[in-house]
This record gives C-alpha cells, structure tokens and sequence, in this order.
C-alpha cells in the first residue's frame, strides 16, 4: 500500500424534509426496556437540490426511548416528488440527550435540539430510473426534533 493515497469522503447536502407529526402513541412502558411509542407521520415538505415533493400520509416512526434517555428509532415513510416518481424511505438512527435531560425525555416532555445528538441512516427504495442511484450510495441524516415536526437533513457521502 505503500504510495496509495486514501480518498477523502465528502459530504453534500441533497435535500430536506420537514415532516409534520402526530402525537406519539404510547404502546408501554416500564422500568427496564423503557417507553415504546409509535409516532405517525402525517405530511411534510421536500426541498432542495432537484428534491421538490411531499411526504405521503400513512408513515410511523416507531421508537424505544430507554431508561438512560438514549431513542433509538426507525421511521418508514414515502415521497412523492414533483415530478412524480416516489421513494420510500427507511431511516434508522438514535437521538442521545445529555445526562441532565434524561428526566424530561423519558417523561415525554420536549428537549431543547440544540442540547442532543439525534443521526440516522437513511435507506432509499425507488422504481424511477432517474433515483436508482440512491440505493447505491452512503446517506446520513441529521434531524431535529422540533415540537410538531421533524426537520430531515439528507447527506450523500462519496469518496
């Protein structure tokens, strides 16, 4: 390997979804495995980079909020973009909250975004040639939990 240079990954924004939630449906809760609650998703908006749509109604986002805080959740939902091809989308991730917000968290109450990590990794499912391209790259999602949407950051990684 000896004068084999290691490619740097870069990142690129490619688009936005502001999704608008319903409240969360509460499936139980206990002291060890946490609260388990579904989220719908309800609507949204897609923006940016040749991304213009909306988010299909019928979406979840289905989460395990664990005793330490830690919310590891995966959402499914669907797009339909203006030009009408749709994706589905399956989007895997955690949202962590400093040690002093645990409390508010596993009661339910909104945490300030600013004071979490919250990332996921998006997966793409689509018919329409012109986005096929998606199922073969790497994506990664920064999303801020705001307290009646979800704003979805898209990242493609290349090399």
């Amino acid at each position: 390997m000896h004068g084999e240079e290691v490619r740097k990954l870069e990142i690129e924004e490619m688009f936005r979804i502001d999704v608008i939630v319903d409240k969360p449906i509460l499936i139980g809760q206990d002291g060890v495995e946490g609260r388990r609650q579904l989220i719908p998703i309800l609507s949204g908006k897609v923006t940016g980079n040749g991304f213009e749509g909306k988010v299909l109604p019928g979406g979840v986002d289905s989460q395990i909020i664990r005793p330490d805080g830690k919310c590891e959740l995966s959402a499914r939902y669907a797009i339909l973009l203006d030009d009408g091809a749709t994706i589905y989308i399956e989007n895997n991730g955690i949202r962590t909250v400093p040690a002093d917000q645990v409390k508010d968290v596993v009661e339910g109450k909104f945490v300030d975004p600013s004071l979490y990590y919250f990332v996921t990794v998006p997966k793409f499912e689509t018919y329409d040639e012109k986005y096929k391209w998606m199922k073969d790259l790497i994506f990664i999602c920064s999303a801020t939990r705001l307290p009646e949407s979800v704003l979805l950051k898209f990242y493609r990684i290349t090399q």
